[in-house]
């Protein structure tokens, strides 16, 4: 019964967050009914509940750091024109009703790898292919779900990304390494899922209408421009640049120097800035920066938007993480999971099931891995023994689920704030169609494709015919032999 109690806050909070309150809100309301069932159940002084709160937003620090420049990054290529390159470069080879579906999805992939957000990414690219697929007969619901796919993938390995930053820091994991370690099978899903939207749009018998960006960025009714300008404001200065044609191709240049000097094992910090800075000289060579107060003003707008939402939001969450760790809530499900597994790559399948659950219950993926992160973490470092490498490696795939099955998931589960949010988007910038959550569910081939496969290739461990993806087996690392019990 005491552990059953020990999970009424996260059902507090899934159930609020379903009512349609900002987990802003919600985090507060329930860490504070978290703090009074941890003090009631464990026993524990309001003082020490307390620590265990404020410990655990410390240790997400250096991640609030690098989440402001993240937004920074995104909102300055946005407005410079960089973003507003990839899209005319990829649009450039035409685009029909059968393949509008591939083309969102490749230049969603691009753009969100581009500016780190899958939301910014998404709110910049539907009103332009969902009009675009209106014009050149595409399907809406086919469109939306490669918008939405392509937007989850740069939210799950873009360096600048906050589900990558916040997941990597919380399995205390360099980002780049993440990222290297997935690389080759997030690349896989997405040519896989480009060959699904292409099959889609030849059984869905789509036409090959030629039609022109333009074109579909006109068509869009002001009512639409309304709601983008409140959700996205920086995205209507990208849609007026690719209506307006033109932006150099060398805008692209920041974003080859950041994804440069990432592979060269540079600081994220570092590579953030080399990004604002260069794509904000390009800026104002064509431009688009105007002048040193523009500038500062988005800084400014940008760091505003991280710390008045999302960092704030975080560090709620992150400090009801700590709280629900202090009472161990997740140990009947964790310790179940720990005693069925005979080799560590069931115990890692059980960790990506832990992810996927927490999701489900949240209806958060942030707040799924700050409550799940560090119970997954806790589960490799004292249920695994191995080198201090291999462990490292199983907290890299241990970040992968945690971002991964939280991003991607999300877009999959009808009542997440995620798959609210992509709905409603559609559904404000596009009024012909009546879009639904089972929609986003129905073409999503690449969370399925992602989700599906990585669990897949951990259980069996065909993840060693993947290239980096490999996690380390027995015998280089076995479970402890005493595994009725998990961590405390």
């Amino acid at each position: 019964m005491k552990q059953f109690i020990k999970l009424t806050p996260i059902f507090l909070l899934a159930g609020i967050v379903i009512q349609g309150v900002d987990i802003l809100i919600a985090a507060p309301l329930v860490a504070v009914y978290a703090t009074i069932i941890c003090m009631i159940i464990e026993k524990a002084k309001l003082s020490e509940v307390i620590d265990s709160a404020i410990n655990s937003s410390k240790g997400a620090m250096l991640v609030f750091f690098i989440m402001m420049l993240a937004y920074a990054v995104a909102e300055i290529f946005m407005i410079t024109g960089v973003g507003a390159t990839i899209i005319e470069t990829s649009l450039a080879i035409g685009v029909t009703g059968r393949s509008v579906a591939v083309v969102t999805f490749l230049v969603t992939c691009i753009l969100s790898v581009s500016t780190g957000t899958s939301w910014g990414t998404y709110a910049a690219c539907i009103p332009i292919f969902l009009w675009l697929s209106h014009i050149v007969g595409g399907d809406p619901a086919l469109t939306m779900c490669a918008a939405a796919g392509g937007a989850a993938f740069g939210d799950n390995i873009a360096l600048i990304s906050d589900t990558t930053i916040f997941s990597s820091g919380l399995q205390d994991v360099n980002i780049g390494d993440r990222v290297r370690h997935q690389g080759v099978w997030s690349l896989g899903s997405v040519a896989l899922s480009t060959i699904c939207f292409y099959v889609a749009g030849l059984v869905l018998n789509l036409p090959v209408t030629v039609g022109a960006a333009s074109e579909a960025i006109k068509s869009i009714p002001p009512e639409a421009w309304v709601n983008l300008e409140a959700e996205r404001p920086s995205a209507v200065a990208l849609l007026n640049q690719v209506m307006e044609g033109g932006t150099p191709i060398f805008m692209i240049i920041p974003v080859i120097i950041v994804i440069g000097m990432a592979i060269m094992k540079m600081p994220t910090i570092v590579c953030l800035f080399a990004g604002i800075f260069s794509a904000s000289l390009l800026g104002a060579l064509i431009g688009t920066m105007t002048s040193f107060g523009q500038f500062i003003d988005t800084l400014g707008a940008s760091f505003s938007d991280a710390g008045s939402w999302v960092i704030i939001m975080m560090m709620w969450v992150v400090a009801f993480g700590g709280i629900m760790s202090r009472m161990n809530a997740f140990l009947p499900i964790a310790n179940f999971f720990v005693r069925i597994s005979k080799k560590v790559r069931h115990l890692m399948t059980c960790n990506a099931f832990l992810c996927i659950i927490g999701n489900m219950l949240l209806s958060d993926e942030v707040a799924q891995m700050a409550t799940i992160g560090p119970v997954i973490k806790n589960i490799v470092d004292q249920e695994v023994e191995g080198s201090e490498e291999a462990k490292y490696t199983l907290r890299l795939r241990n970040a992968t689920f945690s971002d991964g099955l939280g991003v991607m998931g999300a877009e999959l589960i009808p009542w997440h704030v995620c798959s609210i949010y992509y709905v409603g988007m559609a559904t404000a910038v596009y009024p012909l169609f009546k879009f639904t959550p089972i929609h986003l569910i129905q073409y999503n081939f690449f969370c399925w494709i992602s989700i599906v496969s990585l669990i897949i290739l951990t259980f069996t461990g065909w993840d060693r015919f993947i290239p980096l993806l490999k996690t380390p087996q027995e015998p280089e690392v076995k479970l402890v032999e005493r595994r009725k019990k998990l961590i405390s």
